[in-house]
């Protein structure tokens, strides 16, 4: 069975607390053997960083969500600074931008996302971004800020917005919603991509793929996202799986 590595998973959500060591057990039966969990906000980073501390492949990154604006205070990104410090996170993030909740301020969303870009640049490690409806702006911000490598997880932008990204040494995380019939636009894009620059990913608990429609997601599920596009790539899922996780571990620097 081919390794795969989840290269974004919020095992530390609540969803999971009542199971989570048997999610991982699945997850391992599946063949992820490691998980990026990425931060939502700071009060959730002890947990996070407990949960990693506690299971064998699981790497921390810590951040700010921008979905989680109200939660962030400005002394949040000294805070995050000391944690980078201090916990040699294997990235920053999750953090980004959010035009499609309505609501959220978009000069707030910018000042801390600015904030971790700088961080991560400083600390020379790849950044989690979350980009929704905010593909454009987020690739402004990269550009400003320099020198960065990292990921737009669950992109869903355009191949010519996909390509701007490459070029800037970013990579881009697909998921449950490449497995929808629907996600035409998405499908294109993965079947002709260069696979140096894909990741896979579940999202998990969110964005559940075709399968378990309405359900709780969980990394174990990588294994379907990975054979969807096996099949759209009319590739085997070992070269794909194996391609995969050497891009994570290459962006994460993973230990093999």
């Amino acid at each position: 069975m081919s390794m795969l590595v989840d290269s974004h998973c919020h095992l530390d959500a609540g969803e999971f607390d009542r199971d989570r060591d048997a999610v991982v057990a699945r997850a391992r039966a599946a063949g992820v053997h490691q998980q990026i969990v990425p931060a939502v906000d700071a009060a959730g980073w002890p947990k996070l960083r407990d949960i990693c501390a506690n299971g064998e492949g699981l790497h921390a990154a810590y951040g700010l969500h921008p979905m989680y604006l109200d939660a962030h205070r400005d002394e949040h990104l000294m805070q995050l600074r000391e944690w980078i410090e201090r916990e040699k996170p294997v990235a920053v993030g999750e953090c980004g931008l959010d035009y499609f909740v309505e609501g959220l301020d978009h000069e707030r969303q910018q000042f801390f996302f600015e904030g971790q870009l700088q961080l991560a640049r400083e600390f020379g490690l790849p950044v989690i971004v979350h980009a929704r409806r905010a593909v454009d702006a987020v690739i402004a911000s990269i550009r400003r800020t320099g020198s960065l490598r990292g990921v737009v997880h669950s992109f869903s932008g355009s191949e010519e917005q996909a390509r701007q990204l490459w070029r800037e040494g970013f990579m881009i995380g697909l998921g449950g919603p490449v497995t929808y019939d629907r996600a035409q636009r998405l499908r294109r894009l993965v079947a002709s991509m260069p696979l140096e620059h894909l990741l896979l990913e579940t999202d998990s608990p969110d964005q559940p793929d075709a399968g378990i429609r309405g359900q709780r997601n969980e990394p174990e599920r990588l294994a379907e996202v990975l054979r969807i596009i096996a099949q759209l790539r009319n590739e085997s899922e070992d070269d794909i799986a194996k391609a995969t996780t050497d891009n994570a571990r290459r962006l994460f620097r993973l230990d093999a």
